[in-house]
């Protein structure tokens, strides 16, 4: 293994500068895992600073001809252990290719590479009176080529979509060192099979994003905000299915239940009401009077479905106070201690069933789990919160997190709305899958990578 491990270092220093290539012990443990709780990971046998497709390239070649796993990296805020290093293997990390190589403001475009922070992004094309909607809650510390791998989405996904729907083409390396270039440029093109899409999502098993060709939207309108607490989660799962059945589309739409409003009450000191079972905050970015309108009508929804101290914001900043609670959530969270968290997006008229047997699924543990998430889409993420000392709690706390994929799978749901597959939750993507979808999905990845090198051990089991 030694031999092997100084051939691979000398073959990766052969064309790539001195300091890209990271092997002093205590820098490898770095870059060992991402944020996911009980996922394995190991010991790389060196870490590539990459800063260019070329040095992409130069990985790739070395590890194809000397069988050795690739694990390609960002900035590792990832949630499912799709970043997670294996013993042995080349850690890639894209975090140093952080180049914005173009804002096309009349095509509404941009070109990036993969190590460019979302926000940095955001306020980038702000200056062009542009913007990127995608805003995962780790978008000031999140890169897109992270956002990409798991086709990540965030608080607006309810009105423009995920990462997917904005991503127009891309650069890829494959397994092999060849550069293959996807998509286009144009508003239209439906030539040939849309390679696009099935990058996306794909976690680096099978290939590595080093640009990618981004659409744009103008900069949305300042929005109008509305926040409603609710005695029950049933109250506030009507609200939600009130505010959908009477055509409105809000900008987002989110969820809060009593344990989460509790804990960010005590991390951010905001002084909410602690009675409320949930909180549902809503926002409208359409022109003035139409946001008017519709955070009017949402507004009267909330009243109607049991909601109370219903308060719609007087301006931006209060908005933004409004909107506090809820993007800080999971760091108010950790306070609570270890966080398990799922992932799991249902059908919108089974959301406050979700979330009822959601709570079951805590009483029957014997453990607390705080549900946050994104109502108007149906994408929920129940964090179960345990003591990673206590050995029965960790079985308890496994239990749940399995308890409540599986009931959303039964609702017809799917097991991640947007952190991606990983290694956390592999047997679970077969179960959704089938076996037919299973063997797809195994053909696909013995084509672009037939010695298995890429990512291995992520998204599909062994």
């Amino acid at each position: 293994m030694a031999e092997t491990s100084d051939d691979l270092i000398t073959a990766l220093r052969a064309e790539l500068p001195g300091e890209a290539v990271v092997t002093d012990p205590d820098r490898l443990t770095s870059y060992q895992h991402d944020m996911a709780t009980f996922c394995p990971y190991g010991t790389p046998a060196a870490v590539v600073l990459a800063r260019s497709t070329e040095h992409v390239q130069h990985v790739l070649r070395v590890a194809s001809r000397l069988g050795v796993p690739v694990v390609p990296q960002g900035s590792r805020t990832g949630l499912s252990g799709g970043a997670n290093a294996i013993d042995g293997c080349v850690v890639l990390s894209l975090e140093k290719m952080a180049a914005i190589r173009e804002i096309d403001a009349p095509n509404r475009i941009a070109v990036v590479e993969p190590g460019v922070l979302n926000s940095t992004l955001s306020a980038a094309v702000a200056e062009h009176g542009l913007f990127y909607p995608p805003d995962p809650s780790s978008w000031e510390i999140s890169t897109l080529g992270g956002n990409v791998a798991t086709n990540a989405g965030g608080l607006c996904c309810v009105k423009y979509g995920v990462t997917a729907d904005f991503v127009r083409g891309l650069e890829v390396v494959l397994a092999d060192g060849e550069v293959l270039r996807t998509g286009r440029r144009t508003a239209k093109g439906v030539a040939g099979y849309d390679l696009t899409r099935l990058f996306v999502g794909s976690e680096g098993t099978l290939g590595v994003v080093t640009e990618v060709t981004l659409a744009l939207r103008p900069t949305g309108r300042e929005p109008r905000t509305v926040a409603g607490l609710f005695p029950t989660v049933a109250q506030a799962g009507d609200a939600v299915a009130r505010v959908v059945a009477a055509g409105l589309v809000p900008s987002l739409l989110e969820f809060m239940d009593q344990t989460s409003l509790r804990a960010c009450n005590d991390h951010l000191n905001m002084g909410m009401p602690d009675n409320a079972a949930a909180m549902l905050i809503a926002q409208s970015d359409a022109d003035p009077d139409r946001a008017v309108a519709d955070i009017g009508a949402i507004s009267a929804i909330f009243t109607e479905a049991g909601g109370f101290d219903v308060v719609e914001a007087d301006d931006l900043a209060e908005g933004e106070l409004l909107l506090a609670a809820r993007r800080n959530s999971h760091y108010a969270l950790e306070a609570l201690g270890t966080g398990l968290t799922d992932d799991v997006c249902v059908p919108l008229t089974r959301l406050a069933d979700y979330i009822h047997r959601v709570e079951k699924v805590a009483a029957e543990a014997d453990l607390t789990i705080a549900t946050v998430g994104h109502a108007g889409d149906g994408n929920l993420h129940p964090s179960v919160i345990f003591d990673e000392s206590d050995a029965d709690q960790v079985r308890r706390a496994n239990w749940a997190f399995d308890e409540i994929m599986r009931i959303g799978l039964e609702m017809g749901g799917t097991v991640t709305g947007e952190h991606g597959i990983g290694v956390l939750k592999r047997d679970w993507l077969a179960r959704e899958l089938g076996p037919v979808g299973e063997r797809v999905h195994r053909d696909l990845k013995r084509l672009f990578d037939p010695a298995g090198i890429l990512n291995p051990g992520k998204v599909l089991s062994a």
